[in-house]
């Protein structure tokens, strides 16, 4: 229980620490392209063409709308953000949503493998928590592959590899500094 609400909480300081770097990081970037949409909007208005041929359009169609698109710094802006950058300055990220989601998932996933130990103790207890974790990471990794177009067997099979892989680890670190389970 006390690894739960320590994972728990680490994950989501973790999430939370991601994604305001990533929204600090992305503001700035913004903010410096608000200065080159002042100083520099021909500059723009081309690049932005430059990505709107390679997407198949003509030259002159992309010179037109970048064109359009550059008479409004306020639309330069955005277009220019999402199209060529690849950020939507509308939607940076949410760092506390990131967090809780985090730790909730976390305390999810970290029940399947902790509940046996309310009820019973010792290799009944050891032996349901291998199984309901790894039943747990068939399903999740199944519906994740299943909801990306993915094979179920594949995504299944690769999340559990990687829950085995994080037990082995957990269980060799365990073993090296001497903990045992009662």
């Amino acid at each position: 229980f006390a690894g739960l609400i320590a994972g728990a909480i680490s994950m989501a300081i973790g999430e939370w620490i991601s994604v305001t770097s990533q929204v600090d990081l992305f503001r700035g970037i913004l903010k410096d392209l608000r200065r080159m949409v002042k100083h520099d909007k021909p500059l723009l208005a081309s690049q932005l063409a430059d990505n709107l041929r390679g997407t198949g359009i003509s030259q002159d169609t992309a010179n037109r709308a970048a064109a359009e698109i550059a008479a409004d710094a306020k639309h330069l802006h955005t277009v220019y953000a999402s199209r060529v950058m690849g950020i939507n300055p509308e939607e940076l990220g949410s760092p506390w949503t990131a967090a809780f989601s985090s730790f909730m998932l976390f305390t999810l996933g970290s029940l399947a493998a902790l509940l046996p130990w309310f009820f019973t103790g010792g290799l009944a207890a050891i032996s349901l928590s291998v199984v309901f974790t790894g039943l747990g990471g068939l399903l999740v990794g199944g519906y994740v592959a299943r909801s990306g177009g993915h094979s179920v067997a594949w995504g299944a099979a690769r999340q559990l590899a990687v829950i085995v892989l994080a037990a082995g680890v957990t269980y060799g670190v365990g073993y090296l500094f001497g903990t045992t389970i009662r």
